[in-house]
């Protein structure tokens, strides 16, 4: 068996009945993706979509990096949450309700995209404390 045939058969292998809250943390995992390839695709969207200011340097780059790593974040969200590890699933609240906002707060009000950043300063909390929700529901159940 070759490695590329090791990795394809790991990525593919079926999911187990998974957990809400894995489930849900997938469907986030597509959402970054989309937006991840929106951004990495098409920079403009920033200012066609969100209204944000045109760009005056290089931020076009930036754009395209920034779609990139959010596109990886879905990818690790898809495959976190296709493991139905718990642990996954409450570190993604952890970051998402803290690290996201608190630094993507200090960017908007400094002026940097700030529709586009406080939009998923506002958005990524929230879909962590869905996912907490659902995580919690879990646990309870399970008790």
């Amino acid at each position: 068996m070759s490695y590329f045939s090791t990795l394809k058969r790991a990525l593919l292998e079926p999911a187990s009945p998974l957990p809400p809250s894995s489930v849900f943390s997938i469907y986030c995992g597509y959402a970054y993706m989309a937006g991840g390839a929106l951004f990495l695709l098409w920079p403009g969207a920033v200012q066609a979509v969100f209204q944000e200011s045109a760009f005056i340097g290089r931020e076009e780059g930036l754009i395209r990096a920034i779609g990139m790593v959010l596109a990886v974040i879905g990818w690790f969200y898809i495959f976190g949450g296709r493991s139905g590890a718990s642990q996954f699933v409450a570190a993604t609240v952890v970051d998402r309700i803290t690290i996201v906002p608190l630094v993507l707060i200090g960017l908007v009000l400094t002026g940097v995209f700030p529709r586009v950043f406080l939009g998923v300063a506002i958005l990524d909390p929230l879909l962590g404390i869905i996912t907490w929700h659902l995580l919690h529901k879990e646990r309870a159940q399970a008790v």
